[in-house]
């Protein structure tokens, strides 16, 4: 019995000890909390640029039609793009001092239009503070799928696939803005692959959601 009693008050400190900590250090307790804004049917609206090529910069238009089958999954199920081409002095130079004709082949790679279709998931979704003021809604996607690229040869029309990734923020339950920045590569001809990226800002208009 005494034994018992020695151990009892030998092991009273160490438990008092133990539920002061605890008290103190309570644990975390972590909730995810539903996202606020949900699409459903998107029509999209973008203006932007095909930067890369060295003998022209493109400014493109786009208006493209998105079923979201959830919040991660989405059908871009049609997006088309037309691209209106300005010469840079590069080409310029070429024609007016080398004599170069405007049928080469790489002047003849321009774009004229691109119609394609992507498969869209969104891994990401969070909220952030701006100036710690206003609470911004936002999502990271990543897309792919395919298109079909029509350059300024006559035969012109090549196959490609887009890959791409994007940020949306949601200004409303019916409006949100996104950035697409996406690379077409395109199949030019037997061993001959043109890479297309595009950089895209544009305005989406929500139908059918609920908050």
């Amino acid at each position: 019995m005494r034994f018992i009693l020695l151990t009892l008050l030998c092991l009273v400190p160490g438990l008092a000890r133990a539920q002061a900590e605890e008290l103190e250090n309570p644990g975390t307790v972590s909730a995810v909390q539903d996202r606020l804004y949900r699409m459903h049917h998107e029509l999209t609206l973008g203006v932007g640029v095909l930067p890369a090529d060295a003998y022209y910069k493109g400014l493109i238009g786009t208006v493209g039609y998105t079923y979201h089958f959830s919040d991660s999954f989405a059908w871009q199920v049609g997006r088309g793009t037309y691209s209106y081409n300005v010469q840079t002095s590069l080409r310029r130079q070429l024609e007016r001092d080398f004599d170069v004709s405007p049928t080469n082949t790489a002047f003849e790679d321009q774009v004229q239009w691109m119609v394609g279709s992507d498969l869209m998931w969104s891994p990401l979704y969070g909220k952030t503070s701006f100036l710690n003021t206003n609470v911004i809604h936002f999502e990271v996607f990543l897309l792919g799928g395919g298109t079909v690229v029509k350059v300024e040869r006559s035969d012109g029309f090549r196959p490609a696939i887009n890959l791409g990734l994007g940020l949306r923020v949601f200004s409303s339950r019916n409006v949100s803005f996104r950035l697409d920045v996406t690379n077409n590569t395109v199949f030019a001809g037997a061993s001959r692959i043109v890479n297309v990226p595009t950089v895209q800002l544009g305005t989406a208009f929500n139908f059918g959601a609920t908050e």
